[in-house]
C-alpha cells in the first residue's frame, strides 16, 4: 500500500482532469466512438499512472540507516512516483486530446 501512497493522495486531482477530459470541449460531436476513444484513452491514462508509480516506487533510492537512523531522503520514495504517475496520466490525456482533435473536429456554425 505505501507504494501507491502518493497516487492515492494524487487521485481526487487525477479524478478531476479524467472528468475535465472527458466533458470539454463541447464543440466536438459525441458519437459513439468518441465516447469509446475518450474511455479508452481514460483507460490507458489510469494504466500508465499506476505503472509509473509504480515504476518510480522502486527506481527511488531506500534512505540509509547509520548510527543516528535513518537519513533524510525518504520523502522521494512518495515524490517521486507521484511526479511519474501525474506526469504519465497528464501525457497519455494531452496526447488523447490531440488525437481526438484530428479525428473529431469541431463543428463549425
Amino acid at each position: 500500500m505505501l507504494r501507491y501512497l502518493a497516487l492515492l493522495l494524487l487521485a481526487p486531482w487525477l479524478l478531476v482532469l479524467g472528468w475535465a477530459y472527458f466533458t470539454y470541449p463541447r464543440s466536438l460531436p459525441r458519437t459513439a466512438a468518441r465516447r469509446a476513444f475518450d474511455w479508452l484513452a481514460l483507460l490507458l491514462a489510469t494504466a500508465a499512472a499506476v505503472l509509473s508509480a509504480g515504476w518510480g516506487f522502486e527506481a527511488a533510492p531506500p534512505p540509509q540507516i547509520d548510527a543516528f537512523g535513518r537519513a533524510s531522503g525518504a520523502i522521494w520514495q512518495q515524490v517521486l512516483p507521484a511526479l511519474l504517475g501525474y506526469g504519465a496520466c497528464v501525457g497519455v490525456l494531452v496526447l488523447a486530446m490531440a488525437l481526438r482533435h484530428l479525428l473529431w473536429r469541431p463543428v463549425r456554425r
